[in-house]
């Protein structure tokens, strides 16, 4: 009896299960993904679609209707952008199983692609009303980093259209049989 509490285990937290994931809360954070080439690209849409949103609502942009599409893209885009970080990141898309992720990551920034290039498209044919004007340098900027945001998406697509590929393109391989 005089043994029996140096034999007693008060371990009450398992030990991590991965090297670079950290669980909190019952979420586990993957801190390897912002390592990745697919967690980079997304860290790099978020910085630069703050950008042209920020660089557009700057200027007096509701003098050429256009930029209110510029604005409606960048602010959904970016506030997509950023919910789609958080699922990737705190492995949320691990607990929702029943959602085909690698087509939904494909469609995404398929789309996200094609509606920020007619962002950019919009926003560089109206620069010319502002080329007198103190807010050209603001709408020429976002016109610049318009382009790029559509570049990163368009690399994401990519990406994303490989690992789809690589999943063999079967949406029913990553849901819940009923």
């Amino acid at each position: 009896m005089a043994d029996f509490p140096g034999k007693v285990n008060t371990e009450t937290s398992s030990p991590q299960s991965q090297a670079g994931s950290m669980q909190l809360m019952n979420v586990s954070m993957d801190l390897n993904f912002i390592k990745t080439i697919p967690g980079i690209l997304l860290l790099a849409e978020i910085v630069l679609g703050l950008l042209v949103w920020a660089l557009i609502s700057s200027a007096a942009y509701q003098l050429v209707p256009a930029y209110g599409w510029v604005m409606f893209v960048s602010v959904t885009l970016w506030i997509l952008s950023i919910v789609l970080f958080i699922i990737l990141f705190l492995n949320i898309r691990q607990k929702l199983v029943s959602v085909p992720w690698p087509l939904a990551l494909m469609v995404f920034y398929a789309v996200a692609t094609v509606l920020y290039f007619t962002a950019f498209v919009t926003n560089a044919a109206s620069v010319s009303p502002y080329i007198y004007g103190y807010h050209y340098d603001h709408m020429a900027a976002a016109a610049f980093f318009g382009i790029v945001v559509t570049l990163t998406y368009a690399a994401s697509t990519f990406f994303a259209y490989l690992d789809w590929r690589d999943d063999g393109g079967n949406a029913a391989t990553s849901t819940v049989p009923v």
